[in-house]
């Protein structure tokens, strides 16, 4: 869990529990039971959007470090490539192969 979005949910649920308590004082300043009830399921939806992220992350980890481990055998086989063709061939022919390289 993200450190913002858990003590934002912690902070948040500490003042549910501050505003339970002191209802009857808290009522004649405009805060009611419902509006205590509608912070608290707003915090709880919270969790729950804040745990599927969780869950998508863990899935998405090794797919991106698989990505990663592509990419860089990708990059390695390009730079050999361009590095034949540059040994073999006069810069004037680099183009010819997709090399646009200039030295």
């Amino acid at each position: 869990m993200p450190k913002t979005v858990e003590l934002q949910i912690e902070k948040g649920r500490c003042l549910v529990e501050g505003l339970r308590k002191h209802v009857k004082e808290m009522g004649e300043k405009g805060i009611s039971n419902a509006e205590i009830d509608l912070m608290e399921e707003s915090l709880n939806q919270l969790s729950v959007a804040n745990e599927e992220v969780d869950s998508l992350r863990e899935q998405l980890q090794p797919k991106v470090k698989h990505m990663n481990d592509v990419l860089a055998s990708v990059k390695t086989t390009y730079v050999e490539a361009k590095k034949t063709i540059k040994g073999y061939y006069p810069q004037e022919r680099w183009a010819d192969y997709g090399v646009p390289d200039k030295r």
